[in-house]
């Protein structure tokens, strides 16, 4: 819904939630259900009205637990059955600093007794989360804390141990020090928040007053935005791909008419600098940096080019002296004359991608506009300047990490690799040479501590090729690949172009004699390249070990995964039911299965040493 999409209209979204609401309810969407528990210290009314629209705009359906008015505490800590009941999926603890009790202190305390406090401040939060994991063995999202509102030490009060911000400072810090050694927790950054937002508008002391309201009403729907990017990110909703225009975008002037030298780019001009300052925050976005920047996190979004231009002017644009951006950061770079909404999709099929993977950046309104209209769950956002550009983009968190891998830092030479195995495949006359020529080799095991955040990310990101869309946190996987009543693979697949990383996940509970499939899903960057037949063979392999005689398959409809609909016939199972959803159930004989891959050579170190 354009409403939602950033940046939106905070009063306008207040105003109309209901409508909203209901508009979303009724457009008729398949969308993952999600129970979240929000634990607040202050009022979560309208945080979770608001949280709601983002959501479901998003394409998850939450239900939610809230906490009585500052019970954060007691529901986390204490015998609670109707939360426990609820089973939440996700917690959220809605804390500010409101809700800080050991500070301040008085100017006589010495060092060490604010020390004490800060220790026993953060124990109060730190035992609550180990509760909460422990109880409920879900993801926790909780808020760092915001400066405040007044200093009374002024200046003195960001490095002087008695200050209220040196305390807040000090907590901060000690919350991301937790954060980064623990998994399926994660700080919603509210001191960036506020501050961004303007720390005399956010303190609105009137809402605290009458309503206990921690933040200003019109502060909510930026605040549920923000925390909405975690959530989405947590359950695969990112982006992928930054698709961009040149003229005007990339640089100033158009290059067709003006030529490389007429172009505003580089330190010359104020002009010029925005636009190199964009593509070099475009850069760092994906990664694609030079030696001096290896340093950096890289994030390993997809850059595309989709302009209308001359493919000659295109070239010429981008191997400019002072462009930041080049060919080779691109995977693929589309210049033609044809409409954009059509190169977008040509481009998502080149690369295994659904479109709505897609942001679309283009200065002129008019093409926003018609790819807006002809591609849905397509991001386009909207931007008057390159600057303006780059915080919006910044602000919309298309790109949110929760979790990061080398398979992300790696995912544009992954892409690149698939663009040439396309071009591969147009010189073989038969299918199966071309898949003999890619000389694949498999690695296909038993889940294992290093592999298992990258498995976590497959589970929460596939969508065509996922035969029940199940997802997985952390925790839940560390328990399945710690029960002996779970069979479970990963496979890893490279060839002569490189290695694709981790592209398929299998997990069976045994029952008996029978093992049932809970989750089968594949990378859509390695289609018809027979994976899932190495994992078949594999997988029935390990069935035998254990003295499996047979194989029960589940697949679940949803609006994305009708490319797998028939994917257990293929493979050989017998239907045993079809429903009326779309959904289906399906039965193999061990005993009278044959392997069927003949093309990927799987395990080979493991072959070897035997």
């Amino acid at each position: 819904m354009k409403e939602l999409e950033y940046p939106f209209d905070s009063s306008f979204l207040l105003k109309k939630r209901r409508k909203l609401k209901k508009s979303l309810l009724a457009d008729g969407s398949q969308r993952m259900e999600k129970r979240i528990a929000v634990l607040g210290g202050s009022t979560t009314n309208d945080i979770i009205s608001m949280l709601e629209l983002f959501l479901l705009n998003c394409g998850i359906q939450p239900a939610f637990y809230q906490s009585e008015y500052a019970q954060y505490w007691q529901d986390a800590m204490f015998d609670n059955p109707e939360l426990e009941s609820f089973q939440p999926d996700l917690i959220f603890i809605h804390t500010t600093s409101r809700n800080i009790s050991e500070a301040p202190l008085p100017l006589s305390a010495s060092e060490q007794e604010v020390r004490d406090a800060l220790e026993r401040q953060f124990s109060h939060f730190s035992q609550m989360w180990e509760r909460l994991h422990e109880v409920y063995h879900c993801p926790i999202i909780q808020n760092n804390f915001e400066l405040p509102s007044t200093r009374l030490m002024g200046n003195r009060d960001a490095w002087d141990c008695h200050g209220m911000v040196w305390f807040i400072q000090e907590l901060n810090r000690k919350f991301g020090q937790y954060a980064a050694s623990h998994s399926d927790f994660y700080l919603h950054d509210l001191h960036y928040l506020a501050a961004s937002y303007g720390l005399d508008a956010w303190h609105d002391d009137s809402y605290w007053y009458l309503y206990k309201y921690a933040m200003t009403l019109d502060a909510v729907p930026e605040f549920a935005y923000s925390l909405t990017r975690i959530i989405r990110s947590i359950y695969g909703k990112n982006k992928k791909v930054l698709a961009l225009d040149l003229d005007n975008t990339l640089w100033g002037g158009v290059i067709g008419d003006d030529g490389p030298e007429g172009v505003e780019l580089g330190n010359e001009t104020p002009t010029g600098m925005a636009y190199t300052a964009f593509q070099s925050y475009l850069k760092e976005l994906s990664g694609m940096v030079q030696e001096y920047c290896k340093a950096q996190k890289q994030l390993g979004v997809l850059l595309t080019v989709c302009s209308k231009n001359e493919p000659e002017n295109a070239k010429l644009g981008l191997s400019h002296p002072d462009s930041v951006l080049h060919e080779e950061d691109f995977v693929t770079v589309c210049a033609n004359w044809e409409p954009k909404d059509q190169n977008l999709l040509h481009t998502a099929e080149t690369l295994s991608l659904l479109p709505e993977s897609f942001v679309f950046v283009d200065d002129n309104p008019a093409e926003r506009d018609i790819v807006s209209a002809q591609i849905p769950g397509i991001a386009v956002p909207a931007f008057d300047s390159p600057t303006d550009c780059i915080r919006v983009l910044d602000h919309a968190g298309y790109f949110e990490t929760t979790t990061f891998s080398a398979a992300d830092a790696n995912r544009s030479e992954m892409y690149r690799a698939n663009a040439k195995r396309a071009q591969m495949q147009q010189t073989y006359a038969n299918y199966t040479d071309y898949l003999l020529g890619l000389d694949m080799h498999a690695e296909i095991r038993d889940f294992d501590p290093v592999a298992l955040p990258r498995i976590v990310q497959l589970t929460n990101k596939s969508n065509q090729f996922n035969l029940t869309t199940r997802r997985y946190t952390q925790s839940e996987m560390e328990q399945i690949a710690a029960d002996d009543k779970h069979i479970r693979l990963y496979g890893r697949l490279r060839d002569k172009f490189g290695d694709n990383g981790i592209v398929s996940v299998v997990i069976g509970e045994i029952s008996g004699d029978t093992l049932h499939i809970e989750l089968w899903l594949m990378s859509c960057r390695v289609l018809k390249r027979d994976m899932e037949l190495a994992m078949l063979d594999t997988l029935v392999a390990a069935c035998r070990e254990r003295n499996i005689r047979s194989i029960c398959g589940y697949y679940y409809q949803t609006a994305k995964n009708g490319m797998v609909r028939d994917l257990f016939g293929k493979f050989g199972f017998t239907k045993t039911e079809q429903f009326e959803n779309g959904d289906s159930t399906w039965h193999l004989d061990v005993a009278g299965y044959s392997n069927q891959n003949h093309v990927i050579q799987v395990n080979e170190k493991e072959h070897q040493k035997a």
